[in-house]
């Protein structure tokens, strides 16, 4: 097995109720819940971290392959939000995402673009069979 991170993400929580300091490779920051849950909202709550996880990996990957392309397209903003629903007695989690560019596109070249978004590694995660592996332990 080999991790995708060099170095894991690591959180700590103290008293200050769900206000969360995460440490990653190159720094911090800080995540809270919003106020209307108990939280200050001092930072980004984990649902908005992990659409923004969606967000930014279909920005990246697809200006990796305009660039690699050469594709003459300056400008692309991506937005998303999610919604549970209950279908036959199980919750499915819905990932609404839609993807604008600066300009007009030709057709192939739009329904390219949306095959590569629907490749970014965080969608496959998302559509994808995902195992959350749990170790608890203590710190004397």
């Amino acid at each position: 097995m080999k991790y995708i991170l060099e170095n894991p993400v690591i959180g700590h929580i103290a008293e200050q109720k769900y206000k969360t300091s995460i440490h990653w490779r190159n720094g911090e920051f800080i995540t809270d819940e919003p106020e209307k849950l108990g939280g200050r909202d001092l930072g980004p709550d984990p649902y908005t971290l992990l659409i923004s996880s969606l967000v930014s990996c279909t920005l990246a990957t697809l200006r990796m392959y305009i660039d690699k392309k050469g594709l003459d397209i300056p400008e692309i903003s991506v937005s998303s939000n999610m919604y549970l629903k209950i279908e036959k007695g199980q919750v499915v989690t819905y990932f609404d995402r839609e993807i604008a560019f600066g300009q007009i596109l030709m057709e192939d070249t739009r329904e390219r673009l949306q095959q590569i978004a629907e490749e970014c590694p965080i969608s496959k995660i998302l559509k994808g069979n995902a195992i959350v592996n749990t170790v608890i332990r203590t710190n004397p």
